[in-house]
């Protein structure tokens, strides 16, 4: 499958149960250190909750072990590397810490939301990216066509105005509040169905994480903010 093109390369990533998210081209300034001749980059990830029933049947997802999402991905996405000549990289696990989030706009027309949070159109909130591949030759990539984000036509921010304890503002996110509210007894909707402020979004609301995958997701979180103090 080596020099595979496009195509072949978003076939390869649907089979393993992971979401094509998309691909860009580098420029010329992109492409230093690691990324040195590297002409394509692909995007795989979640969209919704496609991609999640591949990772819940897992070894990963059962094993025990902690982060059972990243090394599934990881498993996952360097064997695509290694079947298609690409490189693995992933937003998880760094240094580097690759950008994925300036990626996905060079791939999808997403933009940030109010909270942060990147938005499809379709999806909403609703999506993530699990790692790319990264190729030395030229992918017949299509042009992005430019796309306005649905939040340019939100009055209401109904996500600036639903958190319980105000995490969510003009001013940022405070990880604290979000995550004392989650540890606590009043936290228990937002960690067994997800963020309520992400639920409150219309956009893509039909495609909101289902009870496992929410609950997996806010767990992770925590897990994550622990791991870091």
């Amino acid at each position: 499958m080596r020099g595979s093109g496009l195509e072949t390369v978003l076939s390869a990533i649907t089979q393993t149960g992971l979401v094509p998210r998309g691909a860009f081209l580098l420029s010329d300034e992109d492409q230093r250190g690691v990324l040195a001749g590297v002409r394509a980059i692909v995007l795989a990830g979640m969209a919704g909750r496609d991609g999640w029933s591949a990772f819940a049947a897992s070894p990963e997802a059962a094993d025990g072990a902690d982060h059972p999402l990243d090394r599934w991905s990881r498993r996952l996405i360097e064997g695509l590397a290694r079947d298609l000549g690409a490189l693995a990289l992933f937003p998880f696990g760094g240094p580097p810490f690759w950008p994925f989030q300036q990626w996905a706009r060079r791939s999808e027309p997403v933009h940030p939301s109010p909270i942060g949070l990147l938005i499809h159109p379709r999806y909403g909130l609703w999506h993530s990216y699990r790692g790319a591949l990264a190729f030395r030759e030229a992918l017949d990539v299509p042009e992005l066509a430019a796309a306005p984000s649905p939040c340019d036509s939100c009055r209401e921010r109904w996500c600036l105005n639903t958190c319980p304890v105000g995490a969510f503002s003009g001013g940022g996110y405070d990880v604290a509040a979000c995550a004392g509210h989650l540890e606590g007894p009043a936290g228990e909707d937002c960690m067994d169905a997800g963020c309520r402020a992400r639920r409150a979004c219309p956009v893509g609301a039909e495609h909101a994480y289902g009870p496992g995958q929410a609950s997996f997701t806010m767990r992770a979180f925590l897990w994550a903010r622990e791991a870091a103090r």
